[in-house]
């Protein structure tokens, strides 16, 4: 049974938006080749240990943070808070959860001030800030803007065994959800949570965890999605390709996955819609539905469903993964002898019937 986490008696930081994700590599001009020379982030500053990046909109320091260590993981998901007083409200805030927390007047990293990073109770370090360094945005800057510009830092994807638990908690820390995936016997498969008026800023996902799914940045248009394919293709490093092109289901966005040298996960992705209004509806998928996941019907490679990268605790220490209980979505969707083939359809009240698709037969 699900216990779920307290609701601290101090208010909730007010939190603005993800701002940025910290990531351990192990081979930084590897990495630096990736998300520079590849997909065309900007860098803000670098040493021989550090990179910092920033999409093109940006105007704070970076989106991005890739420090050289001895293990691929996830050190912090950063989120930016509406004043200095709400970093002052998120130390109270897990301080009364019980959790571990560290502050730093001089911030975790550069460019970023006064910080506050916890183990929250899903095991993920999260750090909240205010205070930025500010340096140039690159909007018109058009003699830097590529065919396959990243414009935006959009979103985290976190994998957590327990996503009524991490729902509820990320609800009381301000959150709300634009869409969720359940099946008729009320088992929650994931949850997309926004603070910004987009779809999300993190979203939850059922699995062993915690682990980082995936990063997100925002592009314009779909063609430039089309041109970071184009571009891998050229290179002949489409073998880096895990998932895509394609259009989800839920969020509706455009989107490719694609693997950094450590498999990390990074979702380029594009026109989802506005979520701003007091009374915006929570859309409800059938798990059972085979458009959920990609709008056009094609089945999702299992390593979508399984492969993610650690988080690290406030020392620099992996965190234990535990592993999901209750049934995955990959076991919903994916059978012994490959994919179950099943679309949401008016004529059998949305579940749909199983049909006999894609085979992966002995891949799996």
């Amino acid at each position: 049974m699900t216990n779920f986490v307290p609701t601290p008696s101090v208010p909730a930081p007010d939190i603005v938006r993800c701002a940025y994700l910290e990531l351990v590599v192990t081979d930084l001009a590897k990495s630096r080749a990736f998300y520079v020379d590849l997909l065309g982030l900007h860098v803000t500053e670098e040493d021989e240990d550090t990179i910092y990046l920033r999409s093109l909109e940006e105007f704070i320091h970076h989106n991005l943070v890739l420090r050289k260590g001895p293990v691929a993981a996830a050190a912090a998901f950063a989120y930016r808070v509406k004043s200095p007083a709400e970093v002052d409200a998120a130390e109270a805030y897990y301080r009364e959860l019980g959790c571990r927390v560290e502050r730093r007047k001089e911030g975790f990293t550069k460019g970023i001030g006064d910080s506050v990073r916890v183990e929250d109770p899903l095991g993920f370090p999260y750090e909240f800030f205010y205070e930025v360094e500010h340096v140039e945005r690159l909007t018109q800057r058009y003699d830097l803007y590529s065919a396959g510009e990243l414009v935006r830092l959009d979103h985290f994807n976190q994998v957590t065994p327990d996503v009524p638990r991490g729902r509820a908690y990320l609800e009381d820390l301000g959150f709300r959800v634009s869409e969720d995936i359940k099946d008729s016997d009320g088992v929650t498969y994931a949850a997309w949570m926004h603070r910004k008026q987009t779809v999300h800023d993190t979203a939850l996902t059922g699995g062993n965890g915690p682990r980082l799914h995936h990063l997100a940045f925002a592009t314009h248009e779909k063609h430039n999605i089309i041109q970071i394919c184009d571009k891998m293709g050229a290179l002949r490093v489409s073998d880096r390709i895990e998932r895509g092109p394609g259009r989800h289901g839920v969020s509706n966005a455009f989107y490719l996955y694609i693997l950094d040298p450590d498999d990390h996960r990074i979702e380029i992705y594009t026109q989802d819609y506005y979520t701003g209004d007091p009374d915006n509806p929570t859309i409800t998928w059938d798990v059972h539905d085979n458009q959920r996941r990609d709008w056009w019907g094609n089945p999702v490679v299992p390593s979508w469903y399984t492969e993610a990268s650690l988080v690290l605790d406030l020392d620099g220490n992996p965190q234990p993964v535990t592993v999901r209980e209750e049934k995955s979505e990959m076991a919903v969707t994916v059978g012994a002898d490959g994919f179950s083939y099943t679309r949401r359809n008016d004529d059998d009240g949305g579940r749909g019937g199983a049909v006999e698709g894609f085979k992966l037969g002995a891949q799996l």
